[in-house]
Parts: C-alpha cells; structure tokens; sequence
C-alpha cells in the first residue's frame, strides 16, 4: 500500500524517501539541490517535499472536478 501525504491544498503518492544528508556532500553541509532533482526524475517523481530530516519524492495526485447530477 501506498502512502499519501496531504501538504497545503494537495494531495501526493509518496514513492520514498531518503534522508536530507543522503544528498549533502557532508553531515554539516546542505544538501545538493541539483542532485535532489535529478534523483526525484531518476524515480519518477514528479514533486519533492522536504521535512525537518528527509526529502519524500512524490507523484501529484491530480484534482478531482465533478458534478453531482440528480
């Protein structure tokens, strides 16, 4: 079963997530944000969401519009 993670007004398909060191160069340095890309295209990704200690690379689920007809 998939995750599904709700952040502001929208909804995602959470497909993992790696610690924010994982893509630093050190333990004290930022992380790189050009390689944090190119992993989120290299999973499939199409968002990354960043917490206090990990990036969740995410799959938009798409608003749903409908009309209730009687």
């Amino acid at each position: 079963m998939q995750k599904v993670y709700k952040h502001n007004d929208s909804a995602y398909i959470v497909i993992t997530q790696k610690p924010v060191s994982y893509f630093a160069p050190k333990l004290d340095e930022p992380p790189n944000m050009e390689i944090v890309q190119q992993y989120m295209l290299a999973v499939g990704a199409d968002h990354a969401l960043r917490t206090q200690t990990h990036f969740m690379f995410c799959e938009t689920i798409p608003d749903v519009d409908f009309e209730i007809t009687e």
